[in-house]
């Protein structure tokens, strides 16, 4: 009964980490290119998926619900649909639509590491490390697949192996930003901040960098009390919506910062008995 415990503590914990989720192979569904076996068109989006303000992605979702509606086996409409889902919080209804994409397209790599995806969000750990290790393959490694693997055992709380797969990646891609946050988002939730802010400051320099790798920055520098610090961050680079979102979101995750406290108190036990 603890053991399940101390699991459902630590996956509540690990929701924090945006960017561990939010960018599991996020380009199969931004990037890839449209099948050419299928009719039709993807409505044109502005921008990438994970960089959307609310009212962008409503709108979205509107348009490309619409074009899979029509056609629900075609990959990147489903892909792009899925994503867009996703980030509105609707995570049973992207895993419906993956399940479906996934019945098309039973041995596509970039289905199968978005099946995963939906699978993770949806709280499906376990089934989506093996669908994510599926899409795999030795002759071709995919880092954003490593990556994607390594956010998921966080998740279940196997931390050095979740390490070990974030290393497997950058040795592909050497400091690429979204692999770093990762990385040192895993070390958060084994409660060594410095190590994280170590690899997130590392992550928001490279030139790649997003505004989620520096709000994760941002929360590892608040939980160490430095919120001033830490709010700046959350506010650079954005519009002011955008801004605001970000530091609402610190703060509300600050205000748990006692349970936080309270994870690391309880990994620092295990690891010494």
């Amino acid at each position: 009964m603890g053991a399940r415990k101390t699991t459902s503590r630590r996956m509540t914990m690990a929701k924090v980490c945006i960017l561990a989720l939010a960018t599991i192979v996020a380009g199969c569904a931004t990037t890839a290119k449209k099948d050419p076996t299928v009719t039709g068109s993807i409505p044109k989006l502005t921008k990438p998926v994970e960089t959307m303000t609310t009212s962008e992605l409503a709108a979205a979702a509107e348009r490309v619900g619409s074009t899979y509606d029509r056609n629900p086996k075609d990959k990147q409409t489903g892909l792009t649909y899925a994503s867009i889902l996703m980030m509105t919080g609707r995570d049973t209804q992207a895993l419906a639509v993956m399940q479906q994409v996934a019945i098309a397209h039973p041995a596509d790599r970039d289905v199968l590491a978005a099946y995963g995806k939906a699978q993770a969000a949806a709280g499906q750990m376990e089934q989506a490390l093996s669908t994510i290790s599926r899409a795999q393959t030795p002759d071709r490694p995919d880092w954003r697949l490593y990556s994607a693997e390594g956010a998921v055992l966080d998740q279940l709380g196997r931390s050095s192996e979740a390490r070990n797969r974030y290393r497997m990646a950058l040795d592909l891609t050497p400091n690429e930003p979204s692999v770093l946050s990762n990385l040192g988002m895993s070390y958060v939730l084994s409660g060594d901040l410095r190590t994280a802010e170590t690899y997130l400051k590392s992550a928001s320099q490279q030139p790649a960098a997003d505004s989620r790798v520096r709000q994760n920055l941002a929360l590892v520098i608040g939980l160490q009390g430095r919120f001033d610090e830490a709010e700046r961050i959350a506010r650079q680079e954005l519009d002011p919506q955008q801004a605001e979102a970000n530091v609402a979101y610190l703060r509300s995750m600050l205000a748990q910062q006692n349970s936080w406290k309270q994870l690391a108190a309880k990994d620092a036990g295990t690891r010494t008995n």
